[in-house]
């Protein structure tokens, strides 16, 4: 009787680690920025990667040639980390910091599930028994600081720019996720390519779609990140309008309330969308 109280809790302690999503809670290191600052920084080896490897598609989200990347194109994109943990990011300003932490999110992202493909979902990487993916391990080492995925992304981007458009940047290479970019971002990009992100994600199905019956079904990003869209159905809805076409717009405005959420965790693998199209 004790074993299975005791193996209750687990579940329950494992379900709530996997489901629970992180709050945006800032780690202070890192606000330190010069506004003056019109330094850049050369993206141009990832950007070769991504126009290389990532085919976008207009019905369907975007994936990667994963099966097809060489050994050599591979350690170019782990030069490229490399380069980027010897950055001393504090010196330049915040566009081109934004441009900068999202690349570097979405390039040890890919070499993660390069290192561990063939693989079905991001989730099966890493992770421990009481969460799943490779989030929390700090994988890099930055001005002296050990950073993971998570502190990228819930440290600092999120806490640092408070207009949601972070969820649109970083990839988490799955089917569900708004697209990998086909571009590296850079400082005088990175707002524009944002927004123009977030107005594909929000006109696509993964972003946002009306049931048969009329069911208002959105992403799980903005359940799992609700604080980041308003943190109510109204709230979010508005901001959902403010990307979506005219028709999906008008619809969107007749309603109150979101029906359901769903996310899809399978690996954004070219070979299966290709194979599925």
């Amino acid at each position: 009787m004790r074993r299975s109280v005791v193996a209750l809790i687990v579940l329950s302690l494992w379900s709530t680690a996997v489901l629970a999503a992180p709050a945006a809670k800032l780690w202070p290191r890192w606000q330190a920025h010069d506004e003056n600052s019109t330094e850049t920084i050369d993206h141009s080896a990832f950007d070769d990667f991504l126009r290389t490897y990532v085919v976008a598609h207009e019905h369907a989200p975007n994936g990667v040639r994963y099966g097809q990347v060489s050994d050599a194109d591979h350690q170019r994109l782990e030069r490229y980390l490399q380069a980027m943990q010897q950055i001393d990011i504090d010196g330049y300003n915040r566009n081109v910091q934004r441009a900068y932490w999202i690349n570097l999110y979405n390039a040890l992202t890919l070499d993660l599930v390069l290192d561990a493909y063939p693989v079905d979902s991001i989730r099966d990487i890493g992770g421990s028994v009481l969460s799943s993916g490779p989030w929390k391990k700090k994988r890099l080492r930055i001005d002296g600081e050990k950073v993971s995925l998570n502190d990228i992304e819930h440290r600092i981007l999120r806490p640092i720019w408070h207009d949601g458009l972070t969820h649109y940047g970083v990839n988490c290479a799955s089917l569900s996720c708004p697209d990998l970019a086909t571009r590296a971002y850079t400082g005088d990009n990175v707002y524009a390519q944002l927004n123009e992100n977030a107005r594909d994600y929000v006109n696509s199905p993964a972003g946002v779609h009306f049931t048969d019956d009329d069911e208002l079904i959105v992403s799980k990003i903005y359940d799992w990140y609700g604080s980041d869209f308003g943190d109510s159905d109204r709230a979010i809805i508005s901001y959902l309008r403010r990307f979506a076409g005219p028709q999906r717009s008008l619809r969107l405005d007749m309603r109150h309330t979101i029906d359901g959420y769903a996310y899809d965790w399978a690996l954004n693998d070219e070979a299966v969308i290709e194979a599925d199209e």
